[in-house]
């Protein structure tokens, strides 16, 4: 049924337990683990338009590599196979197309997070994703 999952992250409390519901789906399924992490474009935009060397944004892939490679490691410590992949651009846009790309078959992620930089990446991004990816969509509910 699922011999790929994508569970987008933002390194948050509550992407983490997306993370974890994720990985037992495909462990269940045996199925491969693509671990998500898109620099919002706005990020980008905001960054180089205030005038901030473009190099600063080099904090955000820093952590986007960080959170995805949590993933992958809680992954393969379940003895799965897992990949990791950071991204620039629109959010849900990004999501959508590396479903698409990566013709993935299931979708686990947070309704709401926040990251240790500070930016809302979830909420109504899951929403985008919901409506608009072509794989079905589970989505972790934010306790607060």
């Amino acid at each position: 049924m699922y011999d790929s999952i994508l569970i987008p992250t933002d390194g948050s409390e509550q992407a983490r337990r997306a993370m974890y519901h994720g990985i037992g789906i495909a462990n269940a399924f045996d199925a491969t683990v693509h671990a998500l992490y898109v620099i919002e474009t706005k990020a980008h935009y905001i960054f180089t338009s205030a005038g901030h060397d473009p190099g600063e944004l080099e904090e955000y892939r820093d952590y986007g590599e960080r959170v995805v490679t949590e993933v992958v490691d809680e992954a393969a410590e379940e003895g799965l196979s897992a990949v990791g992949s950071v991204r620039t651009g629109s959010v849900a846009q990004e999501i959508t197309d590396y479903v698409d790309e990566k013709d993935i078959d299931g979708i686990v992620m947070a309704t709401r997070g926040r990251t240790e930089l500070g930016d809302y990446i979830t909420g109504t991004t899951a929403e985008k994703v919901v409506r608009t990816a072509d794989a079905p969509v589970t989505t972790i509910r934010h306790r607060g």
